[in-house]
């Protein structure tokens, strides 16, 4: 957003940041809040503190005060900001999702060397999980955690290794309670505290990072939130008919428990179904289109069968059966086998085209990130602490949804982010 656009939308900005952080106790606080947000939102290819002072005219110790050292509590600006996003999208899906930040030296804040999407590789980045209100047309982050490594975990036998850690933690003055824990756990976390905050969850969207956990989806299932979540190829699942058995008993000790025969991978489920099984559907409409489809439409061969997760740590009803679930698959035009796989627990009589539309949904998050690191700064923060990083992340999301808002009320006041 140039200088001039900003200047357009008037007092809208310091009217949104002062409902988003009201619970902030000072004035001032509120006042940097805007200042902040102001300078995340302004053109500029570095969106860190002393650039972004710079283009605003500010004094530079203003901003690492205030988001660095300042002990405002995010969880009720991030209350605020669900609420706001949610009635403004009103989504059919919260998608979850994750991302890197790749980082230079070693002293930020659960910084390691891990495996990034982000970056395709091993680097040394930090990483973060998030949940994000989703329509087709429009989305916006709801919450965020920042991933604590296993490698920052001080919880160890070992005490030379336990007390360096902590020495790291204190350093990046990271909360005692705060411990590892898969990012399916934190995601799980997420939507916890989104409907204890009022939310009221639509479809859950995730990619196999979380999808692929049976853990994951039964955490999902006991919350009672419907799914659906891509899963790996070699994920292993029965047909819908299949019936749990029991061999001959003898007569002599324990009666044996009725089992499923074993159990097939996904892949093999769809190649036994065939080519005939597909339907071309299309799910929405891109923007690049060209001879072969002037009219940019998205859209591939699917096949959805009913199908019974295999995995012991799925419930089973009193018989030993397992529950149905729908099992999506893609097998675009020209490939030898199916690509992509989804398990989704909508009803039965979801159609195919809606399965395929909530499975694909998860690009706007990609949309999202590249608008929030690109445009808003979201990885440009070069402070070393673990509150500086939430208030940072608090204030792009903030950024981000004014945007948004103006984007959908009014966009002739606005450019792209």
């Amino acid at each position: 957003m140039d200088a001039a656009a900003l200047t357009d939308v008037g007092e809208r900005p310091d009217s949104f940041v002062g409902e988003v952080f009201s619970s902030l106790a000072r004035k001032d606080q509120r006042a940097t809040a805007g200042v902040y947000a102001r300078g995340l939102m302004l053109d500029g290819r570095r969106k860190s503190m002393q650039p972004m002072a710079q283009r605003l005219g500010v004094d530079h110790q203003r901003l690492p005060q205030f988001v660095t050292n300042s002990p405002w509590d995010v969880v009720p600006v991030r209350k605020t900001l669900s609420r706001k996003a949610c009635d403004l999208i009103t989504p059919d899906a919260w998608v979850i999702d994750d991302t890197g930040f790749a980082k230079d030296g070693d002293g930020s804040s659960c910084l390691a060397r891990q495996y990034s999407g982000t970056l395709g590789k091993v680097g040394n980045c930090q990483g973060a999980v998030s949940v994000h209100a989703a329509t087709d047309s429009a989305s916006a982050p709801l919450d965020w955690r920042l991933c604590l490594p296993e490698s920052w975990d001080d919880a160890t036998e070992d005490p030379e290794t336990a007390a360096a850690i902590a020495a790291r933690r204190r350093r990046s003055a990271i909360p005692g309670d705060e411990r590892y824990r898969t990012k399916a756990a934190m995601a799980l976390e997420m939507l916890d505290e989104l409907i204890s905050w009022g939310r009221v969850s639509p479809v859950i969207v995730a990619d196999a990072g979380s999808g692929d956990s049976a853990p994951f989806r039964q955490g999902l299932t006991d919350r009672d939130l419907a799914y659906v979540v891509a899963v790996k190829a070699a994920t292993l699942a029965h047909p819908a008919d299949a019936v749990p058995t029991a061999a001959g008993y003898s007569g002599r000790g324990r009666p044996p428990a009725r089992r499923y025969p074993p159990a097939a991978t996904c892949r093999d489920l769809v190649l036994a179904a065939g080519i005939g099984a597909l339907t071309e559907v299309t799910w929405r409409r891109g923007t690049k289109n060209g001879p072969g489809n002037p009219t940019a439409a998205m859209r591939s061969r699917f096949v959805a069968l009913r199908v019974r997760p295999a995995n012991r740590t799925i419930p089973r009803d009193e018989d030993g059966v397992l529950p149905q679930v729908w099992l999506l698959a893609e097998w675009p035009d020209g490939a030898a086998q199916p690509t992509d796989f989804w398990l989704a627990t909508l009803p039965e009589d979801t159609s195919l085209s809606e399965l395929v539309r909530l499975a694909k949904i998860r690009w706007r998050i990609e949309h999202d990130y590249r608008e929030l690191k690109t445009g808003l700064g979201l990885d440009h923060f070069e402070g070393r602490s673990w509150l500086g990083w939430h208030h940072h992340v608090t204030l792009v999301t903030a950024a981000h949804l004014f945007l948004t808002t103006v984007r959908l009320t009014d966009p002739k006041e606005t450019g792209q982010a």
